[in-house]
């Protein structure tokens, strides 16, 4: 038999590792984190794209050093398109659970609209695993700092902003897009203009 205090430390062990698991699967852990399994083709799109647009897409889903001032360069070059900016994490379970709509999207308008990430509060390492398990076909800047995000008054993870062809912010959306259909009708509303 087991003395009581002994099973005492066996139960609040046992309880404790169970409310760590819970919390991580609270803040976003990867216990609940979906991985896209497939990803979109986005050659049909990419091929489409303009030049400017073909540039952004040349390097596939790289991570770009250079925090607040490759992102302005970055905004910069694509003047006279409309852009769709996600910040995101590799450890952040809405980031990770939004990511196939980002996918999705991308290949259907890549042609007409810039994407790019900021991957914000996060290794270099860990976001690019994350890529090439669910890669895209845009580049995102670098921001372990959070300089970019707080350039952009942005707090939440994920957040998605829509710049117009002009360069001006249009909306920002503070939180995940909970379906893909929410998405399409930003990008066809904010960056598209329809």
């Amino acid at each position: 038999m087991i003395p009581n205090t002994s099973k005492r430390r066996q139960i609040c062990l046992a309880a404790a590792s169970a409310g760590a698991a819970l919390a991580l699967t609270a803040c976003g852990g990867e216990a609940d984190s979906p991985v896209a399994a497939d990803s979109p083709d986005y050659s049909a799109a990419v091929e489409a794209a303009p030049p400017p647009l073909s540039a952004l897409y040349a390097d596939g889903p790289a991570i770009v050093e250079g925090e607040l001032a490759a992102y302005e360069d970055q905004i910069a070059a694509l003047h006279g398109y409309p852009i769709v900016v996600n910040k995101w994490a590799s450890w952040c379970g809405p980031c990770r659970a939004e990511f196939p709509h980002l996918q999705e999207q991308a290949a259907a308008h890549a042609d007409e609209v810039a994407f790019l990430g900021v991957n914000s509060d996060d290794s270099t390492a860990a976001a690019e695993t994350f890529l090439r398990e669910n890669p895209v076909p845009y580049p995102s800047i670098s921001d372990p700092d959070k300089v970019i995000a707080s350039a952009l008054a942005s707090v939440e993870f994920p957040t998605t902003v829509f710049y117009d062809k002009t360069g001006g912010i249009v909306h920002t959306q503070p939180g995940p897009y909970s379906s893909e259909e929410e998405l399409a009708a930003d990008i066809e509303r904010y960056a598209l203009g329809s």
